[in-house]
């Protein structure tokens, strides 16, 4: 939803979602890519439930390695430029500085061991010509996410505990679709590259800054207790990377954009959850 609203006035988008395509599916892939022979595939498709994968491994590995895998063999078929879409959890979050598109990969769980297969065989199908863009907590005003769900539980209950071990880069939906389409502008381009907001937060941080910003926008009508816990207070079924910041530099220089503060992404988005829901 975001790519299409901020795509470019002049260019022509087929918005193909779950409901139309299953990408796992080669021949659907095939009847797609073939009645609208596109310049450009964008890969926004995967299995996201970071816990769930633990338990389905086999279906992440479907969504997130193989139906990459056939949307960058039918796009070499048909002459489009691969953009795919990959995740700060390949990284084991061991490090303390920002993690660079050439560092080391060492995923923890399945979801991020599927989504670096996914990589591997992009970068296998394509030569090196694809363009793989790594991204970390995103949100938006559109499906379910950290943010919205925050929301929420602000109404619910009486207090909350977030997680405060788990430090990454908040990033709106929206920036990156912008800065995607600024990839598919610059078909010169190839390789990895990171993309998140500038700035770091824990869940806590992130939490926190939701409610006053919240507030500040007449989102949140009473605040809560928002108390910070550590990992194994909140045990989950999937490991998460402690560390999972993301060095965008390299974007940020090739795309002549001024790096985005995430509080400032996130005040952005909740201004517009705060306005008329937009027309379905």
């Amino acid at each position: 939803r975001e790519l299409v609203r901020t795509a470019p006035p002049s260019w022509t988008v087929n918005a193909v979602g779950r409901r139309d395509l299953d990408i796992c599916w080669e021949e659907g892939v095939n009847n797609i890519l073939s009645g609208f022979s596109p310049h450009i595939i964008i890969n926004a498709a995967a299995y996201t439930a970071v816990d769930q994968a633990e338990i389905e491994d086999g279906r992440a590995y479907e969504v997130n390695a193989r139906g990459a895998e056939i949307l960058a063999r039918e796009a070499g078929k048909v002459g489009a430029r691969f953009i795919h879409l990959s995740t700060d959890f390949v990284f084991d979050g061991q490090k303390s500085r920002p993690y660079g598109p050439d560092d080391p990969t060492n995923p923890l769980g399945i979801y991020g061991k599927s989504k670096l297969e996914g990589e591997r065989r992009v970068r296998h199908l394509t030569g090196g010509e694809g363009l793989i863009v790594r991204t970390s907590w995103l949100y938006s005003m559109f499906g379910h996410n950290f943010v919205k769900t925050i929301l929420r539980l602000i109404q619910e209950k009486e207090k909350l505990q977030v997680v405060t071990d788990q430090v990454g880069s908040p990033t709106w939906a929206h920036g990156l679709a912008e800065a995607l389409w600024g990839f598919a502008q610059r078909p010169h381009l190839r390789g990895t590259f990171h993309w998140a907001d500038a700035g770091v937060a824990s869940w806590y941080d992130f939490a926190v800054a939701i409610q006053e910003e919240g507030v500040a926008l007449g989102l949140v009508s009473t605040p809560i207790p928002i108390y910070p816990i550590g990992s194994r207070d909140y045990p989950l079924k999937a490991p998460r990377p402690a560390y999972s910041v993301l060095d965008s530099s390299k974007a940020w220089k090739v795309l002549k954009i001024t790096p985005r503060h995430w509080r400032e992404s996130l005040r952005s988005c909740l201004r517009e959850l705060a306005r008329p829901p937009l027309a379905e």
